[in-house]
């Protein structure tokens, strides 16, 4: 069976490239910025996040046990922000008989560090019960020009049980109660979703609320179907996915006047595209975007490859 708990990471970083644009495209910084802090202090968008979010810069995981894991995700990320590479993510998602577990790690390069310069860690594992995915422990680490954040998570069917969180700034900040850390899934569990079947899709996939917690915020993603679509990985994937709009909606733990928090909640067209991991029943994004009127934020997998046991 595969042990989770006997996981061993390694996370390997690089550097990323700046693409050239066919005509110069001006933005104001603080535009810029508020998409860099988002990647990088706003657990919805990472991983997505995952990644989305995702976090979201380079991430890149290796977990021990992978010969008895019965499925492997590796992925692999472009992001950019006005056709300009702006970051790198890989992912690895390991799945058991009835444990899965997500490793991710990420740091800025290129032109992001013109106006910020950090990288973060993030990780996950649970229990699959009855088709789904529960989340028992989360662990992030977010290093900036400005702060060092640290959390730890351990939850007990969608309540928190322990945490242990570096303390953030107060001023402004919408207080987080004891009601607001149950009934949650952490920002890594969230970017799975389960389907029927094995490669099964279903415009139900996008209808939900996912309720966050990432032990500073919590907030709701909510999804709605938006339409089908077909995509094409360098490696890996190429096929069908499930297109859902994405709504961001800060409810505790965030500051109202933070250029993210309105970047997000201020009604851009958001959506993710879901792709099937093949021989589970579960989708991922496969590319994630937030469109603007100066410019579109897009992260999109270059490889989306799965391994199945032989």
């Amino acid at each position: 069976m595969f042990d989770i708990r006997r996981a061993a990471v390694h996370h390997a970083l690089g550097g990323t490239a700046v693409v050239g644009l066919p005509n110069e495209v001006l933005l104001p910084d603080g535009a810029l910025k508020g998409v860099i802090n988002m990647m990088f202090h706003s657990r919805a968008a990472q991983t997505p996040i995952l990644a989305a979010g995702s976090a979201l810069a380079l991430m890149t995981a290796v977990l021990g046990d992978i010969a008895r894991a019965e499925t492997n995700l590796d992925a692999s990320y472009t992001i950019s922000f006005a056709r300009i590479r702006v970051g790198d993510i890989t992912a690895t998602i390991a799945f058991g008989d009835s444990e899965y577990a997500i490793s991710a790690n990420g740091r800025a390069g290129g032109v992001i560090k013109v106006l910020l310069d950090g990288e973060g860690s993030f990780t996950t594992r649970g229990t699959i019960t009855d088709g789904h995915p529960v989340p028992t422990n989360f662990t992030s680490k977010i290093v900036s020009n400005t702060e060092i954040s640290h959390v730890t998570m351990v939850l007990d069917e969608g309540s928190v049980k322990e945490l242990a969180a570096t303390p953030l700034s107060s001023s402004g900040r919408v207080p987080v109660t004891e009601a607001n850390r149950q009934g949650i899934i952490d920002p890594l569990t969230a970017m799975l979703f389960w389907a029927v079947a094995p490669g099964a899709f279903s415009q139900e996939t996008c209808r939900r609320t996912l309720p966050i917690f990432d032990g500073h915020q919590r907030y709701d993603l909510k999804l709605a179907f938006k339409r089908m679509d077909k995509v094409t990985a360098e490696k890996g994937y190429a096929g069908p996915v499930v297109v859902c709009s994405l709504r961001y909606e800060p409810i505790v733990g965030h500051i109202s006047s933070n250029a993210l928090v309105k970047y997000l909640s201020e009604g851009r067209e958001m959506e993710v595209a879901l792709a099937p991991v093949a021989g589970r029943r579960v989708l991922a994004p496969f590319r994630l975007s937030v469109v603007s009127v100066l410019a579109n934020l897009v992260i999109e997998a270059s490889r989306f490859e799965a391994t199945l046991p032989p």
